[in-house]
């Protein structure tokens, strides 16, 4: 009976399936191989990994079949072997074949990357076709991958033609209630998965290895899809929100700073008994900066020459912590200062105009506000956030997006001022002869100007001019060391101007240079270098309390004796209350490190709590207080609530 139902119309139908398991069994045999070094299996984790993994593989198998299914269903007999039916087949394999091993292609390189499934970034990629496609094209030999994809798929069907398959599926006469029981079977199970097996049934183990080597690509790209923005309040678990809002506030409460209101807000007047400055300040946001690229934090590769200089004779954050893995989540930290919240950065996300950013507070104080970037600011909705709250925006402007509704200046880049471009915009030395352009402009017209610069040369493809150092472009550590250089450079020639004397440059990194590791939040993977250049009081200083991104402006505001309207997360570091604690994030899940503590809220009301060791950079479960985890709750729960309900618009 098996064999009939095997060598039936069904042939290749079976035997695709057959072919997309083998190979997906090979691509996570091959991701696992390379992970053993990174992440400690156990015998029960390598058996969930390809038990489980071998359970999604089944489901993408089936919903990349179920046409061809129906279509088998209803065939009539006598057109089985008809040229109509032969040439719908052969098209229809070719193209399933195309995409599978397509997939499998972008599997592998996504990996490459983040050491990772299909993620929301993967559904954000799909968006962004211009700068992925020319992305992949200069990083890998598109060419040679195409051929072999397109040699794959006709391997495959050679075979199928060899092994008699598509002989077998057209010349079969199957009954029509055998056909019907067979493919009512199949859609079953096709439309069962969605519902009885959830991409998150992965994530249950504490090796995020292990969690990610037992998904499928595509299963996670879809599921990506589906739950790119998480209800906190419907997901996570919560506090009554008058205690949450209690506990923000007394977490918020510093010297010299008073509530404007009571209740569910955290406004509040900061006033400072220091001396007064109005410095212009340009904030250069360097793509994928790792601390440990830094000789200040342990690399001997001499990678940041520069930078580590600076650091030497000025202000640095020894222990700060970016508060997510990309760049639209480095950008909310530094301009809204406030906790990650589930699903994509407040930069994507509608209602995101108007809000009480750092930059608001600059124009309350008198200040041009420009948004800088190399590549185009249409990506990632940059140029809509930046524009819709007050930014001028300055970037290459190859294309445009439809809908855009800021109304603030957009200047482009023109041809003639690039000396050198990639998939990811312009080379950082470009940009910067742009941010010094724009700077001299707003001098001129008599007004101190706060800039938030974006760079993008430490990205792959790590593409840079020739002949600026003496290394060849293509790989992190010359993207690194020429992105040093080009800020070199860049305060070299500033130093020049007469505005130079009266203006504070911070280098700050987005992001880590990579996230994963055997944890699902690595803390060591979200430390990140900030050096403040030129501040009015001169001289070395160094800050080693544990802090994070969104404490940057608050620490800056306070050395510069400024009075001000805080609807910022962010504290300042010096304030001898401070509490030292980072807030990190996934799109899913939320980590609150106090100290050693370390608690982590996910989906399905889930808290972990662990011990954290810096030293060997481990997380131990353990059980903490429950002042820590209220505390933790507080944080991201009000953080939530403020911006679903406009409690962060001005």
């Amino acid at each position: 009976m098996f064999n009939r139902i095997l060598r039936s119309r069904y042939m290749v139908l079976f035997s695709f399936i057959i072919v997309f398991l083998v190979t997906s069994f090979l691509i996570r045999t091959g991701l696992f191989i390379v992970s053993l070094s990174k992440a400690d299996f156990s015998a029960a984790g390598v058996f969930r990994i390809f038990l489980l993994g071998l359970d999604y593989d089944l489901g993408v198998a089936l919903l990349l079949t179920a046409v061809y299914n129906l279509y088998l269903l209803f065939l009539p007999a006598k057109w089985s072997n008809s040229i109509g039916n032969k040439v719908i087949t052969y098209s229809g394999l070719f193209l399933v074949l195309l995409i599978s091993f397509f997939s499998f292609f972008a599997e592998l390189t996504f990996w490459q990357e983040f050491e990772s499934r299909f993620n929301f970034i993967a559904v954000d990629y799909l968006i962004y076709t211009y700068e992925v496609v020319n992305n992949i094209n200069e990083s890998y030999p598109l060419p040679l991958l195409i051929g072999g994809v397109l040699a794959l798929v006709l391997l495959v069907m050679w075979l199928f033609q060899r092994m008699k398959i598509f002989q077998l599926s057209f010349e079969s006469a199957m009954p029509f209630k055998r056909r019907l029981l067979i493919s009512v079977i199949m859609l079953a199970m096709t439309v069962s998965y969605p519902f009885l097996l959830s991409n998150a049934y992965a994530e249950s183990s504490a090796n995020r290895y292990e969690n990610e080597l037992s998904k499928a690509g595509i299963y996670s790209f879809f599921s990506a899809f589906k739950n790119n923005e998480l209800n906190y309040n419907d997901f996570y678990s919560l506090l009554p929100k008058d205690k949450a809002f209690k506990l923000i506030r007394e977490e918020l409460q510093e010297q010299h700073s008073t509530f404007l209101s009571k209740g569910n807000s955290i406004k509040r007047a900061i006033k400072s008994d220091g001396k007064f400055y109005k410095p212009n300040v340009i904030m250069i946001t360097v793509e994928s900066l790792s601390a440990d690229f830094m000789e200040h934090f342990g690399n001997t590769g001499h990678l940041m020459p520069a930078l580590d200089s600076l650091a030497d004779k000025n202000l640095i954050f020894t222990n700060m912590y970016a508060t997510g893995t990309r760049t639209v989540r480095g950008m909310e930290a530094l301009s809204l200062a406030i906790p990650p919240t589930p699903g994509s950065s407040i930069v994507r996300r509608q209602d995101n105009q108007n809000l009480t950013t750092v930059g608001h507070i600059f124009q309350k104080a008198g200040y041009t506000r420009t948004f800088y970037y190399g590549g185009d600011g249409y990506f990632d909705n940059m140029n809509e956030y930046f524009g819709s709250n007050g930014f001028n925006i300055t970037d290459r402007g190859r294309n445009l997006k439809i809908g855009d509704t800021y109304r603030t200046k957009r200047t482009v880049i023109p041809d003639q001022e690039v000396h050198f471009e990639n998939a990811w915009g312009i080379s950082d030395g470009d940009l910067f002869k742009a941010v010094v352009s724009g700077a001299d402009k707003d001098y001129q017209a008599g007004k101190p100007f706060y800039d938030f610069v974006m760079t993008t040369s430490n990205h792959r493809p790590f593409t840079f001019p020739e002949g600026k150092i003496n290394r060849k472009p293509g790989t992190r550590e010359a993207a690194v060391r020429y992105t040093d250089y080009a800020i070199d450079h860049f305060l070299k020639e500033i130093q020049k101007k007469t505005w130079y004397k009266n203006t504070v440059v911070i280098i700050v990194a987005d992001h880590c240079a990579g996230s994963a590791g055997k944890n699902e939040i690595e803390i060591s993977k979200y430390h990140i270098p900030c050096v403040i250049v030129n501040l009015p009081e001169k001289g070395r200083k160094v800050i080693s309390k544990m802090c994070s991104q969104i404490d940057l402006y608050p620490t800056l505001f306070s050395l510069l004796g400024w009075n001000y309207e805080s609807n910022l997360y962010g504290r300042n570091v010096l304030d001898p209350a401070f509490q030292p604690r980072a807030v990190l994030g996934t799109y899913q899940k939320l980590a609150y490190l106090k100290n050693d503590s370390l608690v982590i809220l996910g989906p399905q009301q889930k808290v972990e709590t662990f011990l954290y060791l810096k030293s060997d950079d481990t997380q131990k479960p353990d059980r903490l207080s429950k002042n820590v985890i209220d505390q933790a709750k507080a944080n991201y729960q009000t953080a939530y609530d403020l911006y679903k309900y406009g409690g962060l618009h001005q």
